[in-house]
Protein backbone atom coordinates (compact mmCIF):
# COMPACT_ATOMS: atom_id res chain seq x y z
CA UNK A 1 0.00 0.00 0.00
CA UNK A 2 1.55 3.28 -1.12
CA UNK A 3 2.31 5.70 1.75
CA UNK A 4 -0.50 8.41 2.32
CA UNK A 5 0.64 11.76 1.00
CA UNK A 6 0.63 14.99 3.08
CA UNK A 7 -2.33 17.46 3.47
CA UNK A 8 -1.31 19.74 0.69
CA UNK A 9 -3.13 23.58 1.51
CA UNK A 10 -4.60 26.09 -0.94
CA UNK A 11 -4.47 30.29 -0.83
CA UNK A 12 -7.41 31.96 -2.44
CA UNK A 13 -5.96 34.92 -4.55
CA UNK A 14 -9.49 35.85 -6.16
CA UNK A 15 -9.87 38.53 -3.83
CA UNK A 16 -6.36 40.15 -4.70
CA UNK A 17 -3.82 39.16 -7.08
CA UNK A 18 -6.90 37.27 -9.38
CA UNK A 19 -8.63 40.92 -10.20
CA UNK A 20 -5.71 42.36 -9.96
CA UNK A 21 -4.07 40.50 -12.80
CA UNK A 22 -7.84 40.19 -14.85
CA UNK A 23 -9.82 42.92 -13.53
CA UNK A 24 -7.38 45.67 -13.32
CA UNK A 25 -8.41 45.60 -9.26
CA UNK A 26 -11.91 47.06 -10.06
CA UNK A 27 -13.77 44.35 -7.67
CA UNK A 28 -15.67 46.49 -5.11
CA UNK A 29 -15.76 45.64 -1.56
CA UNK A 30 -19.42 45.10 -1.64
CA UNK A 31 -18.80 42.53 -4.57
CA UNK A 32 -16.50 40.81 -1.87
CA UNK A 33 -19.60 40.74 1.14
CA UNK A 34 -21.79 39.37 -0.93
CA UNK A 35 -19.69 36.02 -1.43
CA UNK A 36 -17.55 36.09 1.76
CA UNK A 37 -18.97 33.59 4.18
CA UNK A 38 -19.35 31.26 1.19
CA UNK A 39 -15.67 32.01 0.80
CA UNK A 40 -14.69 31.41 4.44
CA UNK A 41 -16.28 27.95 4.30
CA UNK A 42 -15.02 26.45 1.30
CA UNK A 43 -11.90 24.83 3.29
CA UNK A 44 -8.66 27.29 2.15
CA UNK A 45 -5.55 28.04 4.65
CA UNK A 46 -6.06 32.09 3.83
CA UNK A 47 -7.83 34.48 1.87
CA UNK A 48 -5.49 36.85 -0.01
CA UNK A 49 -7.56 39.85 0.02
CA UNK A 50 -4.96 42.93 0.30
CA UNK A 51 -2.24 44.38 -0.60
CA UNK A 52 -0.41 44.62 -4.15
CA UNK A 53 -2.72 47.10 -5.82
CA UNK A 54 -5.91 46.84 -3.83
CA UNK A 55 -4.96 49.88 -1.43
CA UNK A 56 -3.99 52.63 -4.34
CA UNK A 57 -6.66 51.17 -6.52
CA UNK A 58 -9.95 51.64 -3.74
CA UNK A 59 -8.61 55.27 -3.51
CA UNK A 60 -7.80 56.14 -6.96
CA UNK A 61 -11.07 54.55 -9.08
CA UNK A 62 -13.44 53.05 -6.62
CA UNK A 63 -13.58 55.88 -3.67
CA UNK A 64 -13.35 53.14 -1.24
CA UNK A 65 -11.58 53.67 1.80
CA UNK A 66 -8.89 50.09 1.71
CA UNK A 67 -9.00 49.91 5.69
CA UNK A 68 -12.64 49.10 5.32
CA UNK A 69 -12.65 47.06 3.46
CA UNK A 70 -10.28 45.12 5.93
CA UNK A 71 -12.36 45.66 8.36
CA UNK A 72 -15.24 44.30 6.72
CA UNK A 73 -13.99 41.29 5.34
CA UNK A 74 -12.80 40.39 8.68
CA UNK A 75 -16.07 40.38 10.12
CA UNK A 76 -17.13 38.29 7.96
CA UNK A 77 -14.26 35.34 7.50
CA UNK A 78 -13.80 34.39 10.76
CA UNK A 79 -12.79 30.95 10.26
CA UNK A 80 -9.74 31.47 7.03
CA UNK A 81 -7.19 33.74 7.46
CA UNK A 82 -6.64 37.06 5.91
CA UNK A 83 -3.38 37.00 3.72
CA UNK A 84 -1.84 40.56 2.40
CA UNK A 85 0.91 40.98 -0.45
CA UNK A 86 3.86 43.07 1.85
CA UNK A 87 6.41 45.16 -0.49
CA UNK A 88 8.66 45.06 2.68
CA UNK A 89 9.98 48.76 2.97
CA UNK A 90 8.40 49.95 0.05
CA UNK A 91 5.06 48.45 1.87
CA UNK A 92 2.43 48.92 -0.75
CA UNK A 93 4.61 51.55 -2.71
CA UNK A 94 7.02 52.05 -5.40
CA UNK A 95 9.59 53.84 -3.13
CA UNK A 96 11.55 52.81 0.00
CA UNK A 97 9.35 54.56 3.50
CA UNK A 98 11.19 55.22 6.72
CA UNK A 99 10.66 52.73 9.90
CA UNK A 100 8.12 54.08 11.87
CA UNK A 101 5.96 54.18 8.90
CA UNK A 102 6.30 50.54 8.22
CA UNK A 103 6.24 50.03 11.68
CA UNK A 104 3.22 51.81 12.27
CA UNK A 105 0.88 50.43 9.12
CA UNK A 106 2.01 46.88 9.77
CA UNK A 107 0.49 47.25 13.52
CA UNK A 108 -2.84 48.73 12.08
CA UNK A 109 -2.89 46.57 9.68
CA UNK A 110 -3.08 43.58 12.35
CA UNK A 111 -5.64 45.54 14.49
CA UNK A 112 -7.46 45.91 11.81
CA UNK A 113 -7.32 41.99 10.77
CA UNK A 114 -4.91 40.89 8.40
CA UNK A 115 -2.91 37.51 9.95
CA UNK A 116 -0.63 36.64 7.03
CA UNK A 117 2.15 38.99 5.80
CA UNK A 118 3.86 37.72 2.84
CA UNK A 119 6.69 39.88 2.92
CA UNK A 120 9.17 40.42 -0.38
CA UNK A 121 11.71 42.52 -1.60
CA UNK A 122 11.39 43.35 -5.59
CA UNK A 123 15.71 42.74 -5.63
CA UNK A 124 15.81 39.98 -2.97
CA UNK A 125 17.74 42.23 -0.50
CA UNK A 126 17.32 40.96 2.75
CA UNK A 127 18.17 44.56 4.23
CA UNK A 128 14.89 45.55 3.09
CA UNK A 129 13.17 42.59 4.35
CA UNK A 130 14.23 42.85 8.29
CA UNK A 131 12.13 46.01 9.06
CA UNK A 132 9.03 44.49 7.75
CA UNK A 133 9.20 41.46 9.39
CA UNK A 134 10.49 42.19 12.85
CA UNK A 135 6.92 44.04 12.84
CA UNK A 136 4.58 41.57 11.56
CA UNK A 137 6.53 39.01 14.55
CA UNK A 138 5.97 42.06 17.08
CA UNK A 139 2.25 42.60 16.31
CA UNK A 140 1.07 39.10 16.12
CA UNK A 141 0.74 38.29 12.15
CA UNK A 142 2.40 35.57 10.60
CA UNK A 143 5.62 36.77 9.03
CA UNK A 144 5.93 35.10 5.14
CA UNK A 145 9.42 35.40 3.97
CA UNK A 146 9.69 35.52 -0.30
CA UNK A 147 12.30 34.27 -2.78
CA UNK A 148 11.11 36.00 -6.27
CA UNK A 149 11.90 33.60 -8.34
CA UNK A 150 13.81 34.70 -12.04
CA UNK A 151 16.30 33.09 -14.10
CA UNK A 152 19.87 35.09 -15.01
CA UNK A 153 23.33 34.14 -14.68
CA UNK A 154 23.29 35.54 -11.08
CA UNK A 155 20.16 33.67 -9.59
CA UNK A 156 21.31 29.80 -8.97
CA UNK A 157 19.34 27.54 -6.61
CA UNK A 158 22.55 28.39 -4.29
CA UNK A 159 21.69 32.14 -4.55
CA UNK A 160 17.70 31.16 -3.48
CA UNK A 161 18.51 28.75 -0.69
CA UNK A 162 21.42 31.63 1.17
CA UNK A 163 18.46 34.10 0.65
CA UNK A 164 16.11 32.03 2.27
CA UNK A 165 18.26 30.64 5.02
CA UNK A 166 18.84 34.55 5.42
CA UNK A 167 15.16 35.40 6.18
CA UNK A 168 14.66 32.23 8.43
CA UNK A 169 17.39 33.61 10.59
CA UNK A 170 15.01 36.36 10.97
CA UNK A 171 12.39 34.90 12.29
CA UNK A 172 9.72 33.91 9.41
CA UNK A 173 6.96 31.51 10.36
CA UNK A 174 6.77 30.49 6.29
CA UNK A 175 8.44 30.97 3.07
CA UNK A 176 7.14 31.46 -0.30
CA UNK A 177 8.43 31.14 -3.86
CA UNK A 178 7.18 33.81 -5.85
CA UNK A 179 6.54 33.47 -9.78
CA UNK A 180 5.52 36.21 -10.78
CA UNK A 181 5.99 35.84 -14.55
CA UNK A 182 4.60 31.90 -14.44
CA UNK A 183 8.53 30.66 -15.80
CA UNK A 184 9.48 28.15 -13.28
CA UNK A 185 9.57 24.90 -14.83
CA UNK A 186 8.29 21.59 -13.32
CA UNK A 187 11.79 20.32 -13.34
CA UNK A 188 13.18 23.83 -11.92
CA UNK A 189 10.77 23.80 -9.35
CA UNK A 190 11.85 20.11 -8.24
CA UNK A 191 15.39 21.58 -7.81
CA UNK A 192 14.32 24.36 -5.38
CA UNK A 193 11.96 22.99 -3.63
CA UNK A 194 14.02 19.98 -2.55
CA UNK A 195 17.41 22.01 -1.57
CA UNK A 196 14.88 24.48 0.25
CA UNK A 197 13.55 21.72 2.46
CA UNK A 198 17.33 19.79 2.72
CA UNK A 199 18.47 23.08 4.21
CA UNK A 200 15.27 24.24 6.14
CA UNK A 201 13.53 20.96 6.54
CA UNK A 202 10.87 22.19 9.19
CA UNK A 203 10.06 25.52 6.67
CA UNK A 204 6.54 25.40 5.49
CA UNK A 205 6.69 26.33 2.37
CA UNK A 206 4.10 28.15 -0.07
CA UNK A 207 4.84 28.54 -4.09
CA UNK A 208 2.87 31.24 -6.25
CA UNK A 209 2.63 31.32 -9.66
CA UNK A 210 0.41 32.35 -12.65
CA UNK A 211 -0.98 30.73 -15.64
CA UNK A 212 1.02 33.46 -18.11
CA UNK A 213 3.05 30.46 -20.10
CA UNK A 214 0.78 27.89 -18.91
CA UNK A 215 2.93 25.47 -16.98
CA UNK A 216 2.10 26.65 -13.63
CA UNK A 217 -0.88 23.60 -12.74
CA UNK A 218 2.18 21.35 -13.88
CA UNK A 219 5.04 23.06 -11.68
CA UNK A 220 2.60 23.24 -8.43
CA UNK A 221 2.28 19.22 -8.91
CA UNK A 222 5.94 18.44 -9.11
CA UNK A 223 6.31 21.03 -6.08
CA UNK A 224 4.21 19.41 -4.40
CA UNK A 225 6.00 16.09 -4.50
CA UNK A 226 9.31 17.95 -3.74
CA UNK A 227 7.60 19.04 -0.51
CA UNK A 228 5.83 21.92 -0.80
CA UNK A 229 3.02 22.17 1.24
CA UNK A 230 0.77 25.33 -0.40
CA UNK A 231 -0.31 26.61 -3.19
CA UNK A 232 -2.03 30.22 -4.59
CA UNK A 233 -4.71 28.88 -6.92
CA UNK A 234 -8.07 31.38 -8.00
CA UNK A 235 -11.36 30.04 -8.52
CA UNK A 236 -11.84 29.12 -12.19
CA UNK A 237 -13.69 31.79 -13.42
CA UNK A 238 -10.72 34.36 -11.93
CA UNK A 239 -8.04 31.94 -12.80
CA UNK A 240 -5.71 31.39 -15.87
CA UNK A 241 -4.33 33.61 -18.49
CA UNK A 242 -2.07 36.00 -16.62
CA UNK A 243 -3.61 35.16 -13.15
CA UNK A 244 -3.54 32.00 -10.94
CA UNK A 245 -4.63 28.19 -11.61
CA UNK A 246 -7.87 27.04 -11.37
CA UNK A 247 -8.59 26.13 -7.87
CA UNK A 248 -11.18 23.57 -8.70
CA UNK A 249 -8.78 21.82 -11.53
CA UNK A 250 -5.47 21.59 -8.88
CA UNK A 251 -7.74 20.22 -6.22
CA UNK A 252 -9.04 17.18 -8.43
CA UNK A 253 -5.22 16.99 -9.82
CA UNK A 254 -3.58 16.83 -6.21
CA UNK A 255 -6.31 14.17 -5.09
CA UNK A 256 -5.68 12.21 -8.02
CA UNK A 257 -1.91 11.82 -7.02
CA UNK A 258 -3.16 11.11 -3.47
CA UNK A 259 -2.72 14.24 -1.76
CA UNK A 260 -5.75 15.45 0.68
CA UNK A 261 -6.30 19.44 0.12
CA UNK A 262 -10.23 19.76 2.78
CA UNK A 263 -11.45 21.92 0.06
CA UNK A 264 -15.25 21.69 -0.11
CA UNK A 265 -16.34 21.41 -3.77
CA UNK A 266 -20.16 22.41 -3.63
CA UNK A 267 -18.83 25.42 -2.05
CA UNK A 268 -16.09 25.97 -4.88
CA UNK A 269 -18.64 26.09 -7.45
CA UNK A 270 -21.61 28.21 -5.66
CA UNK A 271 -18.24 30.95 -5.41
CA UNK A 272 -17.26 30.51 -9.07
CA UNK A 273 -21.15 30.82 -10.43
CA UNK A 274 -20.71 34.12 -8.29
CA UNK A 275 -18.01 35.22 -9.75
CA UNK A 276 -19.06 34.06 -13.67
CA UNK A 277 -22.04 36.65 -12.77
CA UNK A 278 -20.00 39.61 -11.41
CA UNK A 279 -17.57 39.00 -15.17
CA UNK A 280 -20.07 40.89 -16.96
CA UNK A 281 -19.89 43.95 -14.87
CA UNK A 282 -16.21 44.11 -13.52
CA UNK A 283 -13.86 42.55 -16.27
CA UNK A 284 -12.53 45.49 -18.14
CA UNK A 285 -12.92 45.03 -22.27
CA UNK A 286 -9.49 45.43 -22.70
CA UNK A 287 -9.18 41.77 -20.98
CA UNK A 288 -11.41 39.75 -23.70
CA UNK A 289 -8.53 40.84 -26.09
CA UNK A 290 -5.87 38.81 -24.25
CA UNK A 291 -4.68 35.41 -25.41
CA UNK A 292 -5.19 32.77 -23.25
CA UNK A 293 -1.30 31.45 -23.28
CA UNK A 294 1.81 33.74 -23.68
CA UNK A 295 4.10 31.76 -24.95
CA UNK A 296 6.58 34.36 -25.34
CA UNK A 297 6.87 34.85 -21.62
CA UNK A 298 9.21 31.79 -21.86
CA UNK A 299 11.64 34.50 -23.47
CA UNK A 300 11.15 37.55 -22.19
CA UNK A 301 9.81 36.95 -18.30
CA UNK A 302 7.54 40.04 -18.24
CA UNK A 303 4.63 39.28 -15.62
CA UNK A 304 1.17 39.24 -17.17
CA UNK A 305 -0.19 41.93 -15.43
CA UNK A 306 3.33 43.78 -16.39
CA UNK A 307 2.54 43.30 -20.24
CA UNK A 308 -0.97 44.61 -19.68
CA UNK A 309 0.55 47.53 -18.06
CA UNK A 310 2.88 48.56 -21.04
CA UNK A 311 0.15 48.29 -23.37
CA UNK A 312 -1.80 50.31 -21.38
CA UNK A 313 0.96 52.93 -20.88
CA UNK A 314 1.95 53.14 -24.73
CA UNK A 315 -1.83 53.65 -25.67
CA UNK A 316 -1.20 56.79 -22.93
CA UNK A 317 1.32 57.95 -25.28
CA UNK A 318 -0.06 56.87 -28.29
CA UNK A 319 2.36 54.67 -29.34
CA UNK A 320 0.88 51.12 -29.59
CA UNK A 321 2.35 50.14 -32.59
CA UNK A 322 5.85 49.92 -30.74
CA UNK A 323 4.76 47.12 -28.09
CA UNK A 324 7.25 44.90 -30.13
CA UNK A 325 9.76 47.24 -29.81
CA UNK A 326 9.37 47.44 -26.28
CA UNK A 327 9.32 43.80 -25.44
CA UNK A 328 12.00 43.53 -27.23
CA UNK A 329 14.34 45.70 -25.46
CA UNK A 330 13.28 44.84 -21.83
CA UNK A 331 15.04 42.17 -21.65
CA UNK A 332 18.30 44.17 -22.87
CA UNK A 333 17.60 46.78 -20.36
CA UNK A 334 16.79 44.31 -17.35
CA UNK A 335 20.40 42.95 -18.26
CA UNK A 336 21.82 46.60 -18.14
CA UNK A 337 20.44 47.05 -15.03
CA UNK A 338 21.99 44.44 -13.08
CA UNK A 339 18.70 41.36 -14.07
CA UNK A 340 16.32 42.50 -11.53
CA UNK A 341 13.26 40.08 -10.69
CA UNK A 342 10.64 41.87 -12.67
CA UNK A 343 8.15 42.16 -9.55
CA UNK A 344 6.88 46.05 -8.44
CA UNK A 345 8.69 48.54 -8.00
CA UNK A 346 11.51 47.05 -10.48
CA UNK A 347 9.21 46.11 -12.95
CA UNK A 348 7.59 49.25 -13.70
CA UNK A 349 11.11 50.66 -13.47
CA UNK A 350 12.62 48.34 -15.55
CA UNK A 351 9.08 48.86 -17.81
CA UNK A 352 9.32 52.83 -18.31
CA UNK A 353 12.91 53.04 -18.80
CA UNK A 354 12.62 50.33 -21.60
CA UNK A 355 9.44 52.61 -23.07
CA UNK A 356 11.51 55.60 -23.30
CA UNK A 357 14.72 53.47 -24.45
CA UNK A 358 12.18 52.99 -27.21
CA UNK A 359 9.75 56.55 -27.54
CA UNK A 360 12.94 58.14 -27.45
CA UNK A 361 15.32 56.55 -30.45
CA UNK A 362 18.24 56.26 -27.94
CA UNK A 363 18.49 54.05 -24.90
CA UNK A 364 18.83 55.79 -21.68
CA UNK A 365 19.01 59.45 -23.11
CA UNK A 366 15.99 59.97 -20.64
CA UNK A 367 16.20 58.24 -17.60
CA UNK A 368 13.63 58.34 -14.70
CA UNK A 369 14.16 59.93 -11.41
CA UNK A 370 13.54 55.79 -10.27
CA UNK A 371 16.19 55.01 -12.69
CA UNK A 372 18.79 57.10 -11.62
CA UNK A 373 17.77 55.75 -7.70
CA UNK A 374 17.85 52.06 -8.67
CA UNK A 375 21.27 52.53 -9.80
CA UNK A 376 22.57 54.30 -7.01
CA UNK A 377 21.47 51.66 -4.58
CA UNK A 378 18.61 53.89 -2.83
CA UNK A 379 16.24 50.54 -3.64
CA UNK A 380 18.95 47.69 -2.55
CA UNK A 381 21.77 45.83 -4.19
CA UNK A 382 21.26 44.94 -7.45
CA UNK A 383 21.74 41.41 -7.95
CA UNK A 384 24.08 41.66 -10.35
CA UNK A 385 26.76 45.26 -10.48
CA UNK A 386 25.41 47.49 -13.48
CA UNK A 387 27.91 48.15 -16.00
CA UNK A 388 30.31 51.26 -13.52
CA UNK A 389 30.07 53.76 -17.22
CA UNK A 390 26.53 53.26 -17.47
CA UNK A 391 25.89 53.86 -13.93
CA UNK A 392 27.46 56.88 -13.82
CA UNK A 393 25.33 57.76 -17.05
CA UNK A 394 22.47 57.02 -15.17
CA UNK A 395 23.04 58.54 -11.62
CA UNK A 396 24.16 61.91 -12.96
CA UNK A 397 24.75 63.98 -10.10
CA UNK A 398 22.81 61.47 -7.51
CA UNK A 399 25.03 60.43 -4.72
CA UNK A 400 25.38 56.20 -4.78
CA UNK A 401 24.66 54.61 -1.73
CA UNK A 402 26.03 51.20 -0.36
CA UNK A 403 23.93 51.11 2.72
CA UNK A 404 20.61 49.61 3.78
CA UNK A 405 18.74 52.94 1.85
CA UNK A 406 15.80 53.31 4.71
CA UNK A 407 19.23 54.01 6.79
CA UNK A 408 18.89 57.24 5.60
CA UNK A 409 15.31 58.47 5.58
CA UNK A 410 13.99 60.15 8.97
CA UNK A 411 10.65 59.46 10.51
CA UNK A 412 7.86 60.38 8.50
CA UNK A 413 4.60 59.55 10.77
CA UNK A 414 4.67 62.81 12.18
CA UNK A 415 5.50 64.74 9.44
CA UNK A 416 3.02 63.07 7.09
CA UNK A 417 0.25 64.08 9.82
CA UNK A 418 1.46 67.54 9.57
CA UNK A 419 0.60 68.12 6.06
CA UNK A 420 -2.61 67.44 6.22
CA UNK A 421 -5.00 69.86 5.75
CA UNK A 422 -7.41 70.77 8.93
CA UNK A 423 -9.83 68.60 9.23
CA UNK A 424 -9.49 65.92 7.00
CA UNK A 425 -8.18 62.86 9.04
CA UNK A 426 -11.25 60.31 10.68
CA UNK A 427 -8.88 58.01 11.53
CA UNK A 428 -4.98 57.63 12.36
CA UNK A 429 -5.54 55.08 9.37
CA UNK A 430 -5.53 57.97 7.43
CA UNK A 431 -2.23 59.72 8.12
CA UNK A 432 -1.18 56.22 6.75
CA UNK A 433 -2.98 56.22 3.59
CA UNK A 434 -1.64 59.94 2.76
CA UNK A 435 2.20 58.68 3.68
CA UNK A 436 1.36 55.88 1.52
CA UNK A 437 -0.36 58.09 -1.68
CA UNK A 438 -0.28 61.27 -0.66
CA UNK A 439 -1.96 62.83 -3.90
CA UNK A 440 -4.60 59.93 -4.17
CA UNK A 441 -5.27 59.80 -0.52
CA UNK A 442 -6.06 63.99 -0.61
CA UNK A 443 -7.97 63.27 -3.83
CA UNK A 444 -10.13 60.38 -2.22
CA UNK A 445 -10.31 62.71 1.15
CA UNK A 446 -11.78 65.30 -1.00
CA UNK A 447 -14.18 63.23 -2.41
CA UNK A 448 -15.43 62.02 0.94
CA UNK A 449 -15.37 65.29 2.33
CA UNK A 450 -17.89 66.40 -0.70
CA UNK A 451 -19.89 63.47 -0.25
CA UNK A 452 -19.54 62.88 -3.90
CA UNK A 453 -21.05 59.86 -5.66
CA UNK A 454 -19.85 56.26 -6.09
CA UNK A 455 -19.13 55.10 -9.18
CA UNK A 456 -21.23 52.85 -10.58
CA UNK A 457 -18.66 50.16 -12.26
CA UNK A 458 -15.17 50.03 -13.30
CA UNK A 459 -14.81 52.09 -16.16
CA UNK A 460 -17.26 54.57 -14.84
CA UNK A 461 -14.63 54.85 -11.72
CA UNK A 462 -11.71 55.28 -13.64
CA UNK A 463 -13.44 57.45 -15.87
CA UNK A 464 -14.79 60.07 -13.56
CA UNK A 465 -11.62 59.95 -12.02
CA UNK A 466 -9.54 60.87 -14.99
CA UNK A 467 -12.19 63.67 -15.86
CA UNK A 468 -11.06 65.33 -12.97
CA UNK A 469 -7.60 64.75 -13.41
CA UNK A 470 -8.00 66.50 -17.23
CA UNK A 471 -10.01 69.41 -15.73
CA UNK A 472 -6.66 70.24 -13.19
CA UNK A 473 -9.41 69.16 -10.04
CA UNK A 474 -6.59 68.40 -8.23
CA UNK A 475 -6.27 68.26 -4.46
CA UNK A 476 -3.22 70.58 -4.75
CA UNK A 477 -3.20 73.25 -6.99
CA UNK A 478 -0.11 76.13 -7.24
CA UNK A 479 -0.62 79.21 -9.22
CA UNK A 480 0.09 79.25 -12.54
CA UNK A 481 0.12 82.22 -14.86
CA UNK A 482 -2.94 83.62 -16.63
CA UNK A 483 -1.63 83.96 -20.12
CA UNK A 484 1.58 82.60 -21.66
CA UNK A 485 4.48 84.67 -21.93
CA UNK A 486 7.37 84.63 -24.12
CA UNK A 487 10.48 82.89 -24.16
CA UNK A 488 12.29 79.38 -24.27
CA UNK A 489 9.27 76.83 -24.23
CA UNK A 490 9.79 73.61 -21.36
CA UNK A 491 8.11 70.60 -23.24
CA UNK A 492 6.23 67.99 -21.08
CA UNK A 493 8.25 64.99 -22.29
CA UNK A 494 5.49 62.78 -21.89
CA UNK A 495 1.73 62.55 -21.70
CA UNK A 496 0.86 62.83 -17.61
CA UNK A 497 0.00 64.44 -14.86
CA UNK A 498 2.27 67.47 -14.38
CA UNK A 499 3.61 68.41 -11.48
CA UNK A 500 5.94 71.45 -9.74
CA UNK A 501 6.80 69.48 -6.36
CA UNK A 502 7.11 65.86 -6.05
CA UNK A 503 5.22 65.17 -3.18
CA UNK A 504 1.92 67.57 -1.54
CA UNK A 505 2.99 69.47 0.86
CA UNK A 506 6.70 69.75 0.05
CA UNK A 507 8.54 72.69 -1.70
CA UNK A 508 8.33 73.46 -5.94
CA UNK A 509 11.15 72.36 -7.60
CA UNK A 510 11.17 75.96 -9.38
CA UNK A 511 9.27 78.89 -7.70
CA UNK A 512 7.20 80.59 -10.00
CA UNK A 513 9.07 83.78 -11.29
CA UNK A 514 12.70 82.36 -9.50
CA UNK A 515 15.57 82.12 -11.99
CA UNK A 516 17.02 79.15 -12.66
CA UNK A 517 19.93 77.15 -14.09
CA UNK A 518 20.32 75.22 -16.94
CA UNK A 519 19.43 71.77 -16.79
CA UNK A 520 18.51 72.61 -13.13
CA UNK A 521 15.15 70.32 -12.66
CA UNK A 522 12.14 72.31 -12.50
CA UNK A 523 9.31 70.43 -12.64
CA UNK A 524 8.00 66.62 -13.63
CA UNK A 525 5.75 64.53 -15.20
CA UNK A 526 4.12 61.70 -13.66
CA UNK A 527 3.74 59.10 -16.61
CA UNK A 528 3.81 55.16 -16.09
CA UNK A 529 3.41 55.75 -12.39
CA UNK A 530 6.82 57.12 -12.01
CA UNK A 531 8.25 60.89 -12.40
CA UNK A 532 9.80 61.54 -15.44
CA UNK A 533 11.99 64.90 -14.58
CA UNK A 534 11.76 68.02 -16.69
CA UNK A 535 15.17 70.15 -17.06
CA UNK A 536 15.31 73.56 -17.57
CA UNK A 537 16.71 73.89 -21.64
CA UNK A 538 18.40 76.81 -20.45
CA UNK A 539 18.99 79.78 -17.20
CA UNK A 540 16.92 82.48 -17.00
CA UNK A 541 13.27 83.03 -15.11
CA UNK A 542 10.75 80.67 -15.31
CA UNK A 543 6.64 81.02 -15.44
CA UNK A 544 4.99 78.47 -15.57
CA UNK A 545 1.58 77.55 -17.65
CA UNK A 546 0.86 74.36 -16.77
CA UNK A 547 -1.44 73.81 -13.38
CA UNK A 548 0.12 71.50 -10.63
CA UNK A 549 -2.10 68.21 -10.93
CA UNK A 550 -3.04 68.80 -14.64
CA UNK A 551 -2.82 66.47 -16.97
CA UNK A 552 -0.80 67.05 -20.09
CA UNK A 553 0.21 66.14 -23.52
CA UNK A 554 3.61 65.40 -25.21
CA UNK A 555 5.33 68.53 -25.85
CA UNK A 556 2.71 70.87 -24.71
CA UNK A 557 3.98 73.72 -23.32
CA UNK A 558 4.20 73.47 -19.15
CA UNK A 559 5.89 76.80 -18.52
CA UNK A 560 8.26 79.26 -20.27
CA UNK A 561 11.99 80.62 -19.32
CA UNK A 562 12.30 83.86 -20.70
Amino acid sequence: MAAKKPFIRITDTTLRDAHQSLWATRMRTDDILKIAETIDNAGFYSLECWGGATFDVCMRFLRENPWQRLREIKKVCKKTPLQMLFRGQNILGYKHYPDDIVERFTALACENGMDIFRVFDALNDPRNLETAIKCVKKYGGHAQGTICYTTSPVHTVQAFVKLAKEQEAMGIDSLAIKDMAGILTPGAARELVAALKKAMPEMPIQVHSHMTSGMAAAMYLAAADAGAGCFDCAISTLSSFSSQPPTESVKVMLESEGFETGLDTAALTKINGYFKDLKAKREPTSAKKVEAVDAGVLVHAIPGGMISNLRSQLAQQDALDRLDDVLAELPKARADLGYPPLVTPTSQIVGVQSVLNVLSGKRFSMVTDETKRYAAGYYGRTPAPIEPKLRKKLIGKLKPITCRPADLLKPGLVAAAAELPPNTIKAEEDILSYALFPEVALGYFKWRKEGGPIPADAEEAKTKVEVEEKKGNSSLQLPTSTSTPSGTPVLAPLNGTFYRSDAPGKPEFAADGATVKEGQPVCTVEAMKLFNPIKAPKAGKITFVAAHGKMVQKGETVAVIG
